[in-house]
């Protein structure tokens, strides 16, 4: 192989091995406060009291969160369940539910792990039906590759997730966010979804 074909190689090589970096590079979950915001960059103190800076990009969405009812929740909305399993063979439990505007169908779809608790999980899905029990409403949610049936009693908080804009992000708010953090540990937000008047997110 001569020089220019083995130079190709390893450009090539090089090029395959960034991208590949590139996409996998962590992604965080942040709960916490704004305590500042200069346009560009979020100052924040997260749920365990740690002080962080977050980029903003063009490329970074924002969301409004506002209270809802359950009676709010229809069959084909699409939504977001956190839940927690107390045990083998036990129905799994809503500690909160987030409805996704029309336009959203389809984010996060899934069945996965979550970090809100320990043993929580995260059901991103289409409800097919509900049903009254003694205890709550049970959602049936089914999305691509499976299906769970998720108990909602009275008590778990139900909020809409809708677009919005910087002008939310203020000092005090409450906030979500999904960030993606780079190979020297900076941080630069993908998701953040904020409580209306001091809403805490559930999720």
């Amino acid at each position: 192989m001569n020089r220019i074909k083995i130079l190709l190689v390893v450009g090539a090589a090089l090029l395959a091995f960034a991208g590949a970096q590139a996409q996998s590079l962590p992604s965080v979950r942040i709960r916490g406060s704004i305590t500042a915001f200069d346009g560009h960059e979020l100052q924040l103190k997260t749920r365990d009291g740690k002080d962080l800076k977050v980029g903003i990009g063009d490329a970074t969405k924002i969301n409004v969160l506002t209270p809802l009812k359950l009676k709010d929740i229809k069959q084909g909305s699409f939504v977001g369940v956190t839940a927690i399993q107390h045990g083998p063979g036990t129905p799994l439990q809503a500690r909160e539910v987030h409805l996704f505007t029309l336009a959203q169908r389809g984010t996060g779809e899934g069945h996965y792990d979550w970090d809100l608790e320990p043993g929580s999980s995260m059901t991103n899905a289409n409800v097919d039906a509900i049903v009254s029990t003694n205890n709550g409403k049970e959602l049936k949610l089914s999305y691509k590759g499976g299906s769970q049936q998720i108990l909602v009693t009275g008590d778990v908080p139900i909020v809409a997730i809708k677009p919005a804009d910087k002008s939310l992000l203020q000092a005090g708010a409450q906030i979500f966010c999904i960030a993606q953090q780079a190979a020297d540990g900076s941080l630069t937000a993908q998701h953040i979804s904020v409580g209306e008047h001091g809403l805490k997110p559930p999720m």
